[in-house]
């Protein structure tokens, strides 16, 4: 099986080990990945700067309208939605309408599905910025990476813009003082040639230390669950897994792994 992209704007429900019957946003193109990332085990492959020259994003009124007519066909038909989800072929925040469309999706969900939350999977990257905060906080859950705190290993895992370096992420967490769920996927393997691995006991702690300085709301830990961009990576075991959640509970922070 290889890695995918998203065929269309919205897309699902999906039953997320996360989220639970997700309906997902997708802003980007359908026919590339737009990430300023480059994470070794994104499920939508390597980002593709060729590719993503020549495609298209989906319009403001592109969203809406596919948003609308599919909420309003899953109420009539009686289909329960748990979460509205941004998500999709790469980083949402990079849509330059990210703010505008946040607030119709609000709008949309209040009107149609009003118990439904809004969640963003984020890599958190561009948080800095006050439109992009400021939507952010719309949101019922942000959902924000944090793989490790190491930074060789922040660049070996997450491959982030030049001149973004993980003080910079850690900054941007650093703004999320109600509402912040971490995100961390642990794995190990080669990638690129080189070997890899935010389980061992020097990340975890170093990871565990920001963790708890953050004190998020909640911490999700979990594994590649499909293909990945570098195709010799390992799935974590479920109780190496658990054992890193049972760290962040003697933290005194909640934590659920995702299996």
């Amino acid at each position: 099986m290889g890695t995918f992209l998203f065929d269309s704007v919205v897309f699902g429900p999906v039953f997320s080990r996360r989220l639970g019957r997700s309906l997902g946003i997708n802003l980007l193109p359908d026919t590339a990945k737009i990430c300023n990332y480059d994470c070794v085990y994104c499920e939508c492959g390597w980002s593709s700067q060729k590719k993503e020259h020549h495609a298209r994003l989906h319009t403001v009124s592109e969203v809406v309208s596919e948003l609308e007519k599919t909420l309003r066909s899953f109420r009539m038909e009686g289909k329960e939605i748990d979460t509205i989800t941004f998500a999709g072929n790469g980083e949402p925040t990079l849509h330059p309408s990210f703010k505008e469309i946040m607030d119709e999706v609000i709008r949309l969900r209040d009107f149609y599905y009003s118990a439904a939350k809004i969640a963003v999977l984020s890599n958190a990257s561009r948080a800095h910025i006050p439109e992009i905060r400021e939507a952010l906080m719309k949101a019922d859950l942000n959902i924000l990476k944090l793989d490790t705190a190491v930074e060789d290993t922040f660049r070996m895992i997450n491959k982030p813009p030049a001149g973004f370096t993980l003080h910079h992420l850690l900054q941007n967490l650093s703004l999320f003082r109600k509402g912040l769920i971490i995100q961390s996927l642990f794995v190990r393997g080669i990638a690129e040639g080189k070997y890899v691995d935010n389980t061992t006991e020097k990340e975890i702690n170093a990871w565990l230390e920001e963790v708890k300085r953050l004190a998020p709301e909640l911490v999700m830990i979990y594994s590649i669950e499909r293909a990945t961009a570098a195709g010799t990576l390992e799935k974590v075991s479920l109780p190496e897994l658990q054992e890193i959640a049972r760290k962040v509970a003697l933290a005194g922070l909640q934590a659920e792994v995702y299996y």
